[in-house]
């Protein structure tokens, strides 16, 4: 038996109904990484999650924890024998328990003895030792979601399973929570596996990003590279807009409506290109090439919709200083970095 992953799926597959939930998946997670599972809503993710954590069955695959097969082939090892730990979307704390006793009540039979001693030292590691006496409905929600994680903690996982775990946070307790968790979680060692639907979190926690679409992944890579080399529209789109151009390829640069941009590769002659909106700056003048059609202020940032003078529409993301105003005239400077080629079964060639 290997343990070189601490969570495997191949080829599985779940329907309900006539719907197929998920469409024979692979994944592989390694100890200690931290995978996030991005998608909208009704791609499949959470039924992912349930069928590792063994709320439900695989119709076809398999799955591994740890290098034991827990589901598929004929094998079927029911949830609290996993070794999987999963904190769920709204934290489901006992209420009339203590936040000790919330998290005692997790530990493994062997370790209950002494088991509110392991609970306060769990407690301790997130930070919220001094809660332990009060009950779930008299801390704030990012103490929820502590508690909740020292909860999935006690179970001495092999691996971690989050359900949209800070969605119900409000902005600035999310970004300080979440941030902080996932480094606890990753001074453990212990492999993670986060669902969301907020592609800035995936793309700020995690080590590789699986996105998901209609049942299945459509690509996973690291952060960095999904956001800038997508393999299909869905990947893009679903990271953020992206201005699909027709260009000229000239070697290591493109020629394109928007200017002269370095492309990631190589290419000659007619090419289809995407430029990411940041890579699109503006300036006011009243003989360019470009109007503001719209603008969206989103506070330190603002999103630009552009109209060149030969009917292309493109996005600029620049920072809410100087701001040009709906109708402007503007002329467009390619700011540095890379546009990349869209591959042949996205451009339609």
């Amino acid at each position: 038996m290997t343990t070189a992953t601490s969570l495997r799926l191949t080829g599985v597959a779940r329907r309900f109904g006539a719907v197929t939930a998920l469409d024979h998946v692979d994944l592989a997670v390694a100890p200690g990484e931290v995978v996030a599972i991005l998608g909208p809503s009704g791609c499949g993710k959470t039924t992912l999650l349930n069928l590792v954590a063994g709320h439900l069955r695989p119709d076809a695959g398999t799955i591994e924890v740890g290098g034991r097969t827990v589901a598929g082939d004929g094998a079927w090892v029911v949830p609290q024998d996993r070794r999987v730990a999963m904190v769920f979307q709204d934290f489901a704390l006992f209420p009339h328990l203590t936040v000790a006793e919330n998290v005692a009540f997790a530990l493994p039979k062997a370790a209950r003895r002494g088991g509110e001693a392991r609970a306060r030292e769990l407690l301790a590691l997130l930070d919220v030792g001094d809660l332990a006496e009060r009950r779930p409905t008299e801390i704030s929600g990012g103490q929820q979601q502590r508690v909740a994680l020292a909860r999935a903690l006690a179970q001495e996982p092999q691996l971690v399973l989050l359900d949209e775990p800070f969605s119900s946070l409000d902005q600035a307790t999310r970004d300080d929570v979440r941030g902080e968790l996932i480094g606890r979680l990753r001074e453990t060692g212990l492999a993670c596996v986060v669902v969301t639907h907020d592609q800035e979190e995936a793309l700020s926690i995690s080590d590789r990003v699986a996105v998901m679409h209609a049942g299945r992944i459509l690509q996973i890579d690291q952060p960095e590279v999904l956001y800038r080399k997508p393999f299909c529209s869905e990947v893009a789109d679903f990271l953020g807009r992206a201005n699909v151009l027709d260009g000229e390829g000239r070697g290591e640069v493109v020629e394109t409506p928007l200017g002269t941009y370095a492309l990631l590769g190589a290419a000659h002659g007619p090419v289809r290109v995407f430029v990411r909106p940041e890579l699109v700056g503006v300036r006011p003048d009243p003989d360019g090439e470009a109007v503001v059609e719209a603008k969206a202020f989103r506070g330190h940032d603002v999103m630009y919709t552009l109209r060149l003078s030969d009917g292309t529409v493109a996005w600029a993301h620049r920072p809410s200083v100087d701001m040009a105003e709906v109708g402007d005239r503007v002329a467009i400077e390619p700011q540095p970095g890379h546009a990349a080629l869209v591959p042949v079964a996205w451009s339609g060639v």
